[in-house]
This record gives C-alpha cells, sequence and structure tokens, in this order.
C-alpha cells in the first residue's frame, strides 16, 4: 500500500451548486479557483504516475473558530471536544477535494472505494488529506 498525505492551506470551500448558462452547467466561480488551488497543491505531492487501484481517502477539515464563541467553548474547539456541526455539509467539502485531485494523484475519483471526512475547529484553517491506494 501507498499512501501520500499534504495539507491544503487556508480555509476550505464547499463544492457549490452548478450555475446555469447558454444552456450548459458550470461550476461557480468559488468553487472552480478551489478546484485548481486543491490541483496544484495535490500536482506537489502526486506520484510518479496517477494511482490506478482502488483508493482510501481520509480528509480533515479545519474550520476557523468563530469570533463570536465564547471563551470556555473556545478552549474546548481547539481541544477537538466539540466539532463543527454548522453548514456546508462534509460530503460539500470533498467534491471539490477529490475533483482537484482526479487526473493528478488518481485517474478518476471513482476509484475511492473507502472515504472518511471530518469537520474540526482550528486557528489554523485547513485541509489535511490522506490517501492510500490499496492493494
Amino acid at each position: 500500500m501507498t499512501t501520500i498525505g499534504f495539507v491544503i492551506d487556508g480555509e476550505a470551500v464547499a463544492q457549490g451548486r452548478p450555475r446555469f448558462g447558454k444552456g450548459r452547467a458550470y461550476d461557480p466561480t468559488k468553487s472552480r479557483d478551489y478546484k485548481q488551488y486543491v490541483r496544484l497543491v495535490a500536482s506537489q505531492h502526486k506520484p510518479a504516475k496517477p494511482f490506478e487501484g482502488q483508493i482510501a481517502l481520509k480528509v480533515r477539515v479545519y474550520k476557523p473558530i468563530p469570533k463570536s464563541m465564547s471563551k470556555k467553548l473556545r478552549e474546548e474547539a481547539i481541544k477537538g471536544t466539540i466539532q463543527p456541526v454548522t453548514r456546508p455539509d462534509v460530503d460539500n467539502y470533498v467534491k471539490g477535494i477529490k475533483d482537484g485531485m482526479n487526473s493528478v494523484i488518481w485517474n478518476d475519483d471513482s476509484q475511492v472505494v473507502e472515504l472518511t471526512v471530518s469537520k474540526w475547529y482550528s486557528e489554523n484553517p485547513r485541509v489535511e488529506v490522506e490517501v492510500t491506494e490499496k492493494g
């Protein structure tokens, strides 16, 4: 098994709803730009050739701690005792991240057979990605 891990610095962007114009659907600008950023970061950690087998993907999204959060809750958030239960959903975060890794880390995100996604608070917003090619 081969594992690649890397960090995407900055606040994660959830995949937006498709926009429609001139008879076709397209990504909102923010989603498209984030996918390009993910592709750039992933390309710095890519294998010699994209993984071809089954993939296990682990994604940890670290959201900024809200300024309105009380000092007590802030301490709990930093310790990891509490996690965000706010929108966006974890699956909307992972869509753009997976799309950004197509043809870079793996051939197609359909190869992902195991997926673990979680949201956390941090004073350092980022996304931690771990990709394992199984067997």
